[in-house]
């Protein structure tokens, strides 16, 4: 089970030293989705680009949920970055993010897309959950914190 309802495997975890710019994320991520997913990177890479373009996908706090509709997909998927060097995402509170959790959906799922960007927007928003990621040293244990960490609450 994950902590989330969104598929997340291990290879679309990772850490990153450091994030240049969004285009140099975004290819990040785009790459990891193929490995991890079997996407076009020069789909992941657009699309997210041009969600991008409509504001900020850096919501606070740090943290950023880059998210967009992605042709042949048949559920939600994510991908998870932590940079260890924080980089400007043009966030509504100014602070650099170094927490990047990237959301891909269905070209249909248009409710399910919401459901589910709500569950991360409210998973990152928890204090505990957050300094447990930034804590992590190793993508693996982010992998054991991002599909973990419902079981351990429930315990």
């Amino acid at each position: 089970m994950s902590v989330l309802s969104v598929r997340i495997v291990s290879g679309a975890v990772a850490v990153k030293p450091t994030g240049a710019s969004k285009d140099e994320i975004f290819s990040f991520l785009a790459d990891m989705a193929v490995g991890s997913y079997g996407l076009e990177k020069n789909m992941v890479v657009e699309r997210l680009t041009q969600r991008e373009a409509l504001g900020s996908t850096g919501f606070g706090g740090a943290v950023a949920i880059p998210h967009a509709k992605i042709d042949g997909l048949e559920k939600c998927v994510g991908l998870f970055v932590r940079l260890e060097n924080p980089m400007s995402f043009d966030a509504h509170d100014a602070q650099p993010v170094d927490l990047v959790f990237c959301l891909l959906s269905p070209v249909q799922g248009g409710a399910d897309h919401l459901k589910a960007l709500a569950e991360i927007s409210r998973f990152l928003r928890d204090d505990d959950a957050v300094g447990k990621l930034r804590g992590a040293n190793s993508a693996d244990a982010l992998y054991v914190l991002l599909t973990g960490l419902r079981e351990q609450r429930a315990a």
